[in-house]
């Protein structure tokens, strides 16, 4: 059934892919996940991330946040601050 007038027929092939397309659904091998622990105490592996300003400020005007996160047993801890220098005081705090 013809819609519109003057206009070819196309013929459309849904399993044709561009080659971009076909580049983006190409899929890398994800790694499995280990057995092993590489850790064997707590605190001994921390991943650390530092990040803000965020938009909003807390009630006591805290803009940045420290994320700690002990890779033995994924436990978070979340500290606060107000300016981005007092990351070191914060994690020498937490340390001790």
């Amino acid at each position: 059934m013809k819609l519109v007038k003057c206009l070819p027929e196309l013929q459309y092939h849904s399993d044709a892919l561009c080659g971009a397309c076909q580049r983006g659904k190409i899929v890398k091998i994800i790694l499995k996940p280990k057995n092993i622990f590489s850790t064997f105490r707590p605190l001994e592996l921390l991943h650390i991330d530092l990040f803000g300003p965020v938009k909003t400020t807390s009630i006591n005007g805290k803009k940045y946040g420290l994320v700690i996160v002990d890779n033995y047993n994924m436990w978070t801890w979340v500290k606060f601050l107000k300016m981005k220098n007092e990351a070191y005081n914060a994690f020498n705090t937490f340390y001790k």
